[in-house]
């Protein structure tokens, strides 16, 4: 079994549990394309077999959230799961309808972040994570992120709650986002929720929880109709035009790794025999024509 599968990861679950999991059902292979907190829900697209391979093409997806920011109460890790280590009053106004939307647009654009100590990025060796666990500081470098777009989805102000809705690129964390919302709002806060709706062209929508996939992983048309494979997902992405019918011979030479000579243009290309059978992806780089993934 070779694609992806995409899972509506429930609370107090890790992705790397997940992801245990699958590889035990269907003894494969089995990866994703980017970790979401044990207390995040939402989606997790999960690479299978041959799928694994796909990681290099879908690690710079954007991606969207729906979202809700405490303020008023600021903890060690920027989320619930944290210790609260300041609180303070929220005024009235600040929750005003107006002043929200206008905070929120703000922060639409190119935009500096500097990520939270209590996260899995690596400095001399360590994940940040690490020092922080031991009290040691450590000189965080911001990076560049971009807010797509982010907007008020609800406001309770006798919770001092916001919600919204967020689009962003890769490596924006949404937890860092929160603080400094609340930072620009006047107050303090932290990520009280949060629910990935998009990764790049997949949908939450079209998820399965995991103990659906338990309850069907024996059945033969139900995982066939909640796998992408690798075919399938390459059209969606590149359309249906970069594709390449390949002689017996070239075949079993480009299975072998030799480079063939394509007059084609730069680009990533869906590989099939004479009989239409598709057999993976290739690339093509000053028209040599190299193997990427395999599948047949």
């Amino acid at each position: 079994m070779d694609g992806i599968m995409l899972i509506n990861k429930q609370k107090s679950c890790t992705s790397h549990d997940v992801v245990n999991k699958i590889k035990h059902m269907f003894n494969e292979k089995v990866g994703h394309t980017g970790t979401l907190d044990p207390n995040a829900t939402g989606l997790l697209p999960i690479l299978i077999g041959q799928g694994t391979k796909l990681s290099y093409y879908l690690i710079n997806h954007d991606k969207e959230y729906e979202v809700t920011l405490q303020l008023g109460i600021k903890t060690d890790t920027a989320d619930g799961e944290g210790k609260v280590v300041e609180e303070q009053n929220v005024d009235k106004e600040v929750l005003e309808e107006e002043n929200v939307a206008n905070v929120l647009k703000s922060f639409i654009g190119k935009q500096l972040q500097t990520p939270p100590i209590y996260s899995a990025i690596k400095l001399n060796g360590k994940k940040l994570y690490e020092y922080a666990r031991k009290n040691i500081q450590v000189d965080v470098k911001p990076r560049e992120i971009e807010v797509y777009y982010i907007s008020i989805t609800h406001i309770n102000a006798e919770k001092n709650e916001l919600q919204f809705t967020v689009k962003c690129s890769k490596g924006t964390y949404i937890r860092s986002l929160c603080e400094d919302i609340a930072k620009k709002m006047g107050t303090i806060g932290y990520m009280k929720e949060l629910n990935r709706t998009k990764v790049g062209i997949f949908d939450i929508r079209n998820s399965i929880k995991i103990e659906e996939l338990e309850d069907n992983k024996d059945n033969e048309t139900y995982l066939k109709e909640h796998i992408i494979s690798i075919e399938d997902l390459f059209i969606e992405l590149y359309g249906d035009e970069n594709k390449v019918m390949l002689s017996e011979r070239k075949i079993e030479l480009f299975l072998n790794g030799v480079k063939l000579t394509q007059a084609l243009a730069d680009g990533l290309y869906r590989i099939y025999d004479e009989k239409g059978t598709f057999i993976g992806i290739g690339s093509v780089k000053d028209r040599l024509l190299k193997r990427e993934i395999v599948v047949a």
